[in-house]
């Protein structure tokens, strides 16, 4: 896809990464796909506003704006991951050319943004939610030419936040979670949600890819908002959410 704008220098190493499968491989490691129903989400990287005067925490090479990552806030309504904070997206279409053309399709659906503006950079490997029953391919696009967004539909989002990047890898917003089905992962707090499930484990991932990661204190537990614990069925293990 052929956009106007340049990519920033602090895109570099994420880009190079999306071409090491060995790399990709360890994202989904702990829930491979497992041949189910395909489903894709984007995980949009953006330019931010530029940093503020002494604060250079993952500030590009070359001066001008952060890394900021597009989400969606699930509405309340939703029979699996209800008000969960996710990545847009959902199922292939049989009209869809490919995985890549489901995320940007969902995206638009589901946040308005101009998909024409947004550049692919690559994708992981598919990972299975049990939950859900799909096997989720994540696509990663530049968010080349910004354009608003916001909740389009209410059934399928409530709001559409754009976090930060150094506000997701800042130490006093990262912990890990636990179920009470024995499942434990990486998660984010991020003002009064939580970034928990499939949608951490891609976010910790692709932070991983990029270089963005900084020192957090891993053992630190927290227990899971009873808000976020509507789905069913709830079968447990690493996969399940």
């Amino acid at each position: 896809m052929s956009v106007d704008q340049t990519r920033p220098e602090w895109l570099a190493a994420l880009r190079s990464a999306l071409d090491d499968p060995a790399r990709l491989e360890q994202v989904v490691a702990i829930r491979p796909g497992v041949g189910a129903r395909p489903a894709a989400v984007l995980i949009l990287i953006g330019e931010g506003a530029s940093p503020s005067a002494g604060d250079d925490t993952l500030a590009p090479a070359k001066g001008g704006g952060r890394p900021e990552i597009l989400f969606v806030e699930r509405p309340t309504t939703m029979r699996t991951h209800a008000g969960q904070i996710a990545f847009p997206g959902g199922a292939a279409d049989p009209g869809d050319a490919d995985l890549a053309d489901t995320a940007l399709r969902e995206a638009a659906e589901e946040t308005g943004v101009d998909r024409t503006g947004i550049e692919i950079l690559g994708s992981l490997p598919p990972a299975h939610v049990d939950v859900s029953g799909f096997d989720v391919t994540a696509v990663i696009g530049w968010w080349a030419r910004r354009s608003p967004v916001s909740a389009v539909d209410p059934r399928e989002a409530a709001s559409v936040p754009v976090v930060p990047v150094s506000v997701l890898v800042d130490a006093r917003n990262r912990a890990r979670v636990w179920h009470p089905s024995g499942y434990t992962g990486p998660a984010f707090v991020v003002d009064d949600h939580l970034i928990w499930g499939l949608t951490a484990h891609l976010l910790d991932g692709v932070l991983d890819l990029a270089g963005w990661q900084q020192p957090w204190d891993t053992e630190r537990l927290i227990d899971i908002p009873a808000r976020y614990l509507t789905s069913s069925p709830d079968r447990g293990g690493p996969n399940a959410h």
